[in-house]
Parts: structure tokens; C-alpha cells; sequence
């Protein structure tokens, strides 16, 4: 960074200092750890027997500083090839008409909440509102280091059982929508998108106004035809803004594509775990009859739905990365 001219390749520049809050993200906790225990020993070394009270203060902070080293053996889980990127997030609505519309921003709000605990940036790349009420789909890019290494474990179905806001009769329903999770890459992965087979669709934003959005066709949807993936843009001032965006987000989502089908002929058992299709659900929410969020992959669950839906996940988090770590040494 300190070498001349490196700032001038505003790209490569780019680069190097994301990696460089990587490579900080993993090894500053791991040295601000080990200070402290010196320090800990430190003062131990100096206090006497008879001195309780810097005893018991010591005390607390060994039991701080074994959560916290808890917490640094569970980032050694995240090592795989993209976990330190960012995460592109799309929750999109199953059958059910407005439930389920009503699911995805409750969806949506649960991974605003966990982002923002982690300090994480979230901008709203594109949002479909429901008919009466709720979202029928939404993307979102989550900025932050691992943010996709810890929102991988999201992907797949999410089943909410209620007592429907919506029914007059207060009967019980369920909801389903589908979580895709894919990194983020950088624009030097070897994705070759040929013109000829998108089609691009323009169209006026559904957001809020201001500055064109919503006076002018800047919104961009493209259809990759080999593939049928379907990404949209709508967040940025300009068509060509949000064209770049969405083939950015395309591109990921290609790769994404091409790593599960090489994945799923050397692991026949990953197909079964990342299929996402109705029925097949990876977690459920349950809050009527009882409050209970399971997932099926892991069977970890817990009673607090509530803290669960403010963003409170990385229980399951760290129980599937464990279970993917375990199924890769098996």
C-alpha cells in the first residue's frame, strides 16, 4: 500500500485494502486477546493472597476472556474460499398469498437486526412489495467481513405456523419462503456472460422517489436464458448503475451455480442438504401452538422465537458450520 502509484489503480487499491480488513478481522481479536492474558497474569503475579478483591475482579475477567476465545475458535470454522466476502441476500415468498408476503419482511427484519449486530452495512439492491401487505420478494447486499461465511447456513426453506394477523377467524396458518445466500466475488472471477443470452427488461422504481427514481425506466431486470436466473436492480439514480449492479450480482450468482454443481459430484449428500424446495424446509418457526425455532439440518432449537426474529442467530450458525466442518473431515 505504501508503494508508489498504488493508489492510482483505484480497482486493485480497492482490493488490497478489503483483504487488508480481512486479514485484520481475523488476527487483531487474536492479538487483543493475548494481551490481555498477559496483562491478567500480570497483575496476578503482584497480588497477595490476602488481596480478595483483585482476586475476584481477575476472576471475571478469565471468564470474559473464554467467551471471547469461544467466540475466536468459532471464526476458525469460517475458512472456506469466499466466507470473508460480502453476502448477496434474497428472501422470496412461497405459496400463500399475503402470509407469506407478510413472512418475508419478517424475514427480512431478522437479517437487518443480525447485520446490524455484527455491525454490517445493509443496502436494498431490490424489493417487490406484496399486493395488501408484506414483500413478495427482496435482495439485499450485506457488507461486512464473513458476512457470507456466516450467512451461507441461511440458504434454503424457512416455514413460519401461526395465528394469522390476517384471518378474521384467528386460525392457525403456514407460511413458507425461500433464503438464497450467495458471496459476493470480485470481478477478476473467470465468468464469461455473453450478451446474446440475456434479456433485459427496464421498468420505473417501486421505491421511494427522488432525484429520477420513479419518474424515468432506471430499474433493470435480466434473465440469464441458459440458466433461468433472474436478477433486478433498482437502488441506484441511473439504468446503467443499476445494469452494472445487476450483472454484478448475475455473475455471483453463475459462479455460485457452477461451485454447487461441482460440489455435487464430489458430495452426493450436499445436493440432498442445499435442494430448496417447498416441503423441504431447513428451519421452522414455530409460535402457535408453542414457541419453538428448530432447524432440521442440525436439529439445534430454542424455545425464545422472539430473540430469534431480532436477529439472534448465531447459535444456528455456529451448529450447521460445525456440522458442514464435520461432514467435510467424514
Amino acid at each position: 500500500m505504501s508503494a508508489s502509484g498504488f493508489w492510482q489503480d483505484s480497482q486493485k487499491s480497492a482490493k488490497v485494502v478489503n483483504e487488508l480488513k480481512v486479514l485484520k478481522a481475523r488476527i487483531q481479536p487474536f492479538n487483543d486477546i493475548q494481551n490481555k492474558l498477559k496483562d491478567a497474569k500480570g497483575l496476578l503475579d503482584l497480588a497477595g493472597a490476602e488481596d480478595t478483591a483483585l482476586l475476584t475482579d481477575l476472576q471475571k475477567d478469565l471468564e470474559r476472556f473464554s467467551q471471547e476465545i469461544a467466540s475466536l475458535e468459532f471464526n476458525l470454522l469460517l475458512g472456506g474460499e469466499f466466507d470473508a466476502n460480502d453476502a448477496i441476500l434474497s428472501i422470496n415468498a412461497g405459496a400463500g398469498g399475503t402470509e407469506s408476503c407478510d413472512w418475508v419482511k419478517m424475514l427480512m427484519r431478522m437479517y437487518c437486526r443480525f447485520a446490524e449486530a455484527k455491525g454490517y452495512k445493509v443496502k436494498t439492491i431490490d424489493i417487490l412489495e406484496g399486493e395488501e401487505a408484506g414483500i413478495k420478494n427482496v435482495t439485499l447486499l450485506i457488507e461486512g467481513p464473513f458476512a457470507y461465511g456466516y450467512l451461507k447456513a441461511e440458504s434454503g426453506v424457512h416455514r413460519l405456523v401461526r395465528i394469522s394477523p390476517f384471518d378474521a377467524n384467528k386460525r392457525r396458518h403456514t407460511s413458507f419462503a425461500s433464503v438464497d445466500v450467495v458471496a459476493q466475488i470480485e470481478e477478476d472471477i473467470d465468468i464469461k456472460i455473453v450478451e446474446k443470452d440475456l434479456k433485459i427488461d427496464v421498468y420505473r422504481s417501486s421505491g421511494p422517489g427522488g432525484q429520477s427514481v420513479n419518474t424515468t425506466d432506471s430499474a433493470v431486470r435480466i434473465t440469464h436464458l441458459p440458466s433461468g436466473i433472474v436478477v433486478a436492480c433498482q437502488n441506484e439514480r441511473s439504468q446503467l448503475q443499476n445494469k452494472q449492479t445487476a450483472l454484478k450480482i448475475l455473475k455471483a450468482k453463475l459462479y455460485e451455480e457452477e461451485r454447487r454443481k461441482q460440489e455435487e459430484k464430489l458430495q452426493a449428500h450436499y445436493a440432498k442438504k442445499q435442494k430448496i424446495e417447498w416441503g423441504s424446509q431447513v428451519r421452522s418457526y414455530v409460535m402457535h401452538p408453542y414457541s419453538m425455532v428448530k432447524d432440521h439440518r442440525t436439529d439445534y432449537e430454542t424455545g425464545n422465537v422472539n430473540a430469534v426474529m431480532d436477529g439472534r442467530l448465531d447459535e444456528f450458525i455456529e451448529a450447521y458450520l460445525k456440522m458442514q466442518k464435520a461432514t467435510q473431515k467424514n
